[in-house]
C-alpha cells in the first residue's frame, strides 16, 4: 500500500452554486459575507445562514454531534456522469434540481475522482476499497482484447474476486441490511442468478433488483422504449424505496446503481425537445440535448428517494452519496472546462462528480477540494458503521476528516492503471497526479521505444490549466522523471498488469476486437 506522506489544502472553501469564477475548472463564489454575521449569530442560527448562502459552515471549534445510533446509508452510483453535467457543478444547462440538493444540504468534491475512465473497475474499487491494478480488473467485464495490436493486452480477472470482501459484507456484518438495485457489472456476464457466485446476493447483498441498459444496437428488439423508463429509472427507484420502507426502522445500506446517462443515448421524446430548444444547447461544455433529458429524468427518479427519507423521518440519520463511475461519453473538446472523456486518463474521463449528504455531520453548502477516489468509500462506510478495516492490501482512506472538516485528508498522490485499448479510439495508459501535476504515459510510444520518446509523457499543471492543454514535459524533466519513475514503483508495488510488445502482432488486424463487446 503506498503511503501518504504530504497533503492537499484543506477542504474549506467559500463557494455555492451562483455563477462566478471557474476555480480548477468548477465554479465558486468568493463572498465573505456569511462570516461577517458569524460573530452576531449562535450555532443554530449561524448553520442556517450558511446554508442559505451555499458557504461552507467551517468555522474553528465549531463541531458536530456524534449520531446515537449507525446511520442508513444511501448510495447512488451514475453511469457515465462527467463533473460538467450538473448544475451544482457550473453547468446551468442541465435540469438537477433534487441531486444538487445534495450540493446544498452537503459538501461538494471538486477533485473527487473514479479509479478507472470505464465501469467495472471502478465499481470494483467502490465495493473492495482498492485499486484496479491490484485487483488485475482493469477493463470492463467481460473485456475486449484487441489481439493484433502493437501491445499485448493483459488477462483480467473474469470477475470480482469472491475472496474480496466487499463492503456489503462489512456493513452486514455491523447489522446492516444491504439492497442492491440496478447495474452490477462485476460477474462473468450480465446474465444474473439469484446464488450464482460474483453476482450481488454472493458478494453482500440481502436484497437484489438486477438491470442494465438495453443495448445500443437492439434497442428496439430489446423492448426498450425511449418514451417509457428505456434505463429502469422509475423501476430501480421503486425497488429501492421499497427497500428503505421495509427496514426504515434498523440500518440499512441502499445501493442504488443506475444505468443511465450510460448509452443508448435516448429519452422521453417532449423533454428532448426542451433541451434541444435551449441557447447553450450544441455540445458547449458537452451539452446534448438528449444527455440533458436522461439528467433530469435520472435527477426525478433520485429526488423520489429523497422525499421518501423525508417522508419516512429518515433524512436526519441517513448519509447520502452520489457518485459517478466514469467520465461523459461525448468527445474529447466537447466536455469544457476539462479535456478528454470516458477511457480516457484525462481529467474529463475520471474526474467526476461527488456530493454527500450527512445531517449534524457534513455541515450544508460545503466545498471540497482535497483528492478524493472511488477506493475511498470502503474505508470510509466501515469506519462509519463502526468496523475495523484489516485488510492491508486496501487502497482508500476515510474520507470522514474532510466530510467533518478536521483537517483534510492527509493524501497529494493518486493513481490510474489502464492497460487496454478501447472501442472509443482511446489507447493504452496511465497516470499520475501529485498535488497539482498531473503526469500521464501512453504504453505505446513508452513501451516500444522508451518513455524519452516524444509523445510518451504528458504532463500538467492542473492549477493552471485544468483543460490538459499545454504539455509540461520538455519545460520540467525532472519533474517528469520523477513522477513516472514513482507511477512505476506504484505499479510494482500493487503487482499491475505490464503491457510488453505483442508478437501476434497485425498492422492490419489492430482495430480487430476479440468479441464485440461494448462496455
Amino acid at each position: 500500500m503506498v503511503k501518504n506522506v504530504a497533503r492537499q489544502p484543506t477542504c474549506r472553501e467559500l463557494g455555492g452554486t451562483s455563477p462566478g469564477k471557474w476555480v480548477s475548472g468548477l465554479r465558486s463564489d468568493s463572498s465573505t459575507e456569511p462570516f461577517q454575521q458569524a460573530a452576531k449569530l449562535g450555532r443554530r442560527d449561524l448553520l442556517k445562514v450558511l446554508a442559505a448562502s451555499g458557504a461552507c459552515a467551517s468555522l474553528p471549534g465549531l463541531g458536530w454531534a456524534k449520531p446515537e445510533k449507525k446511520p442508513n446509508i444511501v448510495f447512488i452510483l451514475i453511469d457515465d456522469m462527467g463533473a460538467h453535467q450538473l448544475s451544482s457543478y457550473g453547468n446551468w444547462f442541465y435540469e438537477s434540481p433534487n441531486i444538487d440538493r445534495l450540493a446544498k444540504e452537503g459538501m461538494r468534491f471538486t477533485n473527487a475522482y473514479a479509479a478507472a475512465p470505464i465501469c467495472s473497475p471502478t465499481r470494483a474499487s467502490l465495493m473492495t476499497g482498492k485499486y484496479p491494478a491490484r485487483l488485475h480488473l482493469t477493463s470492463h467485464l467481460p473485456g475486449n482484447p484487441y489481439p493484433y495490436n502493437k501491445l499485448k493486452t493483459p488477462e483480467i480477472a473474469s470477475m470480482l474476486p469472491m475472496e474480496e470482501k466487499t463492503i456489503a459484507e462489512v456493513l452486514k456484518e455491523a447489522g446492516y441490511a444491504t439492497g442492491h438495485f440496478g447495474k452490477w457489472h462485476l460477474n462473468v456476464d450480465k446474465e444474473y442468478r439469484l446464488g450464482r457466485p460474483g453476482d450481488p446476493d454472493t458478494q453482500g447483498f440481502d436484497e437484489v433488483l438486477t438491470r442494465d441498459k438495453p443495448e445500443v444496437e437492439e434497442t428496439a428488439a430489446a423492448g426498450a422504449d425511449p418514451n417509457y423508463d428505456a434505463h429502469h429509472v422509475n423501476e430501480i427507484t421503486d425497488r429501492s424505496i421499497e427497500f428503505i420502507e421495509k427496514h426504515k426502522s434498523a440500518p440499512f445500506f441502499c445501493y442504488i446503481s443506475h444505468s443511465s446517462i450510460h448509452r443508448p443515448v435516448m429519452e422521453y421524446a417532449p423533454r428532448m425537445v426542451k433541451y434541444a430548444n435551449k441557447p447553450e444547447a450544441g455540445n458547449l461544455m458537452g451539452n446534448n440535448p438528449v444527455h440533458g433529458a436522461m439528467v433530469e429524468s435520472l435527477d426525478a427518479g433520485i429526488g423520489r428517494v429523497l422525499d421518501k427519507l423525508d417522508e419516512l423521518g429518515l433524512t436526519e440519520n441517513t448519509l447520502v452519496i452520489a457518485f459517478s463511475d466514469n467520465g461523459a461519453i461525448f468527445g474529447r473538446e466537447g466536455l469544457k472546462p476539462l479535456y478528454g472523456a470516458k477511457a480516457d486518463l484525462y481529467e474529463g474521463g475520471v474526474r467526476v462528480p461527488l456530493l454527500v449528504r450527512w445531517p449534524g455531520v457534513v455541515a450544508p453548502g460545503g466545498v471540497c477540494k482535497d483528492l478524493a477516489i472511488s477506493n475511498d468509500f470502503f474505508p470510509t462506510l466501515a469506519e462509519i458503521a463502526g468496523q475495523k478495516v484489516t485488510d492491508p492490501e486496501v487502497d482508500g482512506i476515510s474520507l470522514l476528516p474532510a466530510l467533518k472538516e478536521e483537517g483534510g485528508l492527509q493524501r497529494d498522490t493518486l493513481f490510474w492503471h489502464y492497460p487496454h485499448y478501447h472501442h472509443q479510439g482511446v489507447a493504452p495508459s496511465g497516470s499520475i497526479r501529485e498535488g497539482r501535476y498531473k503526469l500521464i504515459e501512453w504504453f505505446e510510444p513508452s513501451v516500444l521505444q522508451g518513455p524519452e520518446t516524444p509523445g510518451a509523457l504528458e504532463l500538467f499543471d492542473l492549477e493552471t490549466d485544468p483543460g490538459e492543454r499545454r504539455n509540461l514535459v520538455a519545460k520540467e524533466p525532472e519533474l517528469a522523471k520523477r513522477l513516472h519513475r514513482k507511477l512505476l514503483d506504484w505499479r510494482k508495488s500493487v503487482g499491475a498488469q505490464e503491457m510488453v510488445r505483442n508478437k501476434d502482432h497485425d498492422p492490419e488486424r489492430e482495430n480487430w476486437k476479440q468479441a464485440d463487446r461494448a462496455d
